[in-house]
């Protein structure tokens, strides 16, 4: 009766006796969940312009900004004024290949020159707006080439509207640009030889052609995108 009742209380007080251990894979989850890492992740519709787009801006806007700087302040900018050398000397042959630009226009009061050198302000202001919102209100978050600026909520939406406005005010402009001389007869560019013509006048004025249209498509295609992502969670709620 006595080793009975030792060996019952042993068995009673044996469970109780050995610690209960957690499992190691148990302890890498607790402490995963306690201390997350410290990293943003994108959450709904988020904007962060192409590579494209970036390389564009960056080398026409210095360019726009130059010429409607020459356009606005002629005839100061022209052959002969105080204005003219050294920053808009280039002008002097531009302003022979494309009257537009020449004396040929100015002593004409042809305003064409004057009002598509306004409409390039108000282009590079909103471009220079777009820019703001973007490098201002946008953050950094992880994506599949690592961490990437982006710019999301009221702020992104304000930033790819005015930067795909702009890039619509750019290709209408300059396709009314082309349609001008087409509809005039090449009045003003009629004079050069093709291939002035087509290094000096078709291959820079194209690369406005291209480049605003690729940031109608590339935009364009985002805008869609969040409106078709709003419209699906509308539907879901």
């Amino acid at each position: 009766m006595v080793s009975t009742r030792s060996s019952s209380r042993a068995l009673s007080t044996g469970p109780e006796a050995s610690p209960i251990i957690p499992s190691r894979a148990r302890a890498v989850v607790t402490a995963a969940t306690t201390h997350p890492e410290n990293k943003s992740t994108p959450q709904g519709w988020s904007h962060a312009p192409t590579s494209l787009t970036c390389f564009w801006l960056l080398v026409s806007l210095p360019l726009v900004i130059w010429d409607t700087g020459y356009v606005l302040l002629r005839p100061w900018t022209m052959p002969g004024g105080h204005l003219h050398w050294p920053v808009w000397a280039p002008y002097k042959l531009y302003g022979e290949v494309d009257h537009v630009y020449g004396w040929k226009a100015f002593n004409a009061g042809n305003g064409f020159t004057s009002a598509q050198g306004a409409l390039n302000a108000v282009e590079t202001v909103m471009y220079l707006a777009y820019y703001w919102l973007y490098f201002s209100r946008g953050r950094a978050v992880d994506g599949p080439a690592g961490l990437k600026k982006v710019v999301g909520g009221k702020a992104g939406a304000l930033a790819i509207v005015i930067g795909f406005s702009a890039a619509v005010m750019t290709l209408s402009k300059t396709v009314l640009y082309w349609a001008n001389e087409y509809f005039s007869r090449f009045d003003n560019i009629g004079h050069n030889p093709p291939l002035d013509l087509l290094f000096l006048w078709i291959i820079p004025n194209g690369a406005w052609l291209l480049g605003s249209g690729y940031m109608i498509l590339s935009m364009g295609g985002e805008i869609v995108d969040g409106l078709a992502l709003a419209s699906k969670t509308t539907k879901t709620e």
